[in-house]
């Protein structure tokens, strides 16, 4: 299935108010979810999202979002899969060759469930199955049709700056360089359960807060860049094992929120988004910089937008698509 980008999964609307602003504190009632549709499943990263309604004790429904995920295999527990009380049973052979359906015991069947509650109509939209499309995004476009729609819109990034302020998430900081103009802290993504290295993936969130995208960044920038490219993979070499060189560190263009921040993953793990119409890597960003301050506000940028999103009908509408 001929999938887009992969929306990054916001904190604030994936986990619920709870880990940043303290609004959300029961647990998501899932036994009394009703399922209203499947909005997309993927085969390749084995997930399901799913709108679901819960219904209140006045009778009120509230629409959810629930994302259903199979977690990665974990080394340590392979064995453990292959002798505790494992079902197997036979659904074909041929020679040398048989397939079986495997049914683990439950404390081996982990299914990373993620929920979006109360979940709003854009929500849906967003995890709704749409086609996409390629743009072209010249500095021009950038100025008069990205730019202008970024800050007529109310993106919530407060869930960034409780981080920055250790108002949330603190004991997930795995470092930080408290410098206000050449610092950030660097964080798990959500996508991450920590579990397993094959999908590692961090967050560096610098504590700059006027940049927002690859598009605001000069050579300015570059010690910036650099603190990142260089601190980012000692601290994962530090805390994780994992050398610089197997690791993936890039922007997101367009991003998913507009506040700058670099993906630290996994080579081996192909994660969401990283794709060529989407990642930039960070090394080559700051060769880019370092040839031409201006390198960002001068070159054609190409991104995917699906079909129901705003920024594609602004550019539908100045006949850019």
């Amino acid at each position: 299935m001929a999938e887009g980008p992969r929306p990054k999964r916001k904190r604030e609307e994936e986990a619920g108010a709870a880990p940043h602003g303290g609004t959300v504190t029961a647990p998501f009632p899932l036994a009394e979810l009703r399922l209203r549709r499947v909005l997309r499943e993927s085969a390749r990263d084995k997930a399901v999202f799913l709108h679901g309604e819960v219904t209140s004790p006045s009778g009120e429904g509230t629409d959810a979002v629930v994302i259903l995920e199979k977690t990665p295999f974990q080394e340590e527990k392979v064995s453990d899969l292959l002798k505790k009380h494992t079902k197997l049973d036979l659904q074909m052979r041929n020679d040398i060759y048989s397939t079986y359906h495997l049914y683990p015991p439950v404390e081996l069947s982990e299914i990373k469930t993620t929920v979006v509650y109360p979940a709003t109509e854009k929500h849906l939209q967003k995890y709704l199955r749409q086609e996409v499309h390629l743009i072209r995004e010249t500095w021009e476009d950038y100025k008069n049709i990205t730019l202008p729609f970024i800050q007529s819109q109310s993106f919530s990034i407060q869930w960034v700056y409780n981080i920055l302020e250790k108002k949330a998430e603190a004991d997930r900081i795995i470092h930080e360089n408290p410098d206000p103009c050449n610092g950030f802290v660097l964080v798990p993504d959500f996508k991450w359960n920590q579990n397993q290295l094959d999908d590692l993936y961090l967050i560096a969130l610098i504590h700059r807060r006027e940049v927002k995208s690859l598009r605001d960044l000069t050579a300015e920038h570059i010690p910036l860049l650099r603190n990142i490219l260089q601190e980012g993979k000692e601290a994962v070499v530090k805390h994780f094992g994992v050398p610089g060189s197997q690791l993936r560190i890039y922007l997101h263009y367009q991003p998913s929120y507009y506040h700058l921040h670099v993906h630290f993953t996994a080579l081996g793990y192909d994660a969401p988004g990283s794709s060529v119409e989407r990642a930039h890597l960070l090394a080559d960003v700051i060769d880019n910089l370092a040839m031409d301050s201006m390198y960002y506000q001068k070159r054609a940028l190409t991104f995917a937008l699906r079909a129901d999103e705003l920024l594609f009908k602004k550019f539908q509408e100045a006949g850019r698509v």
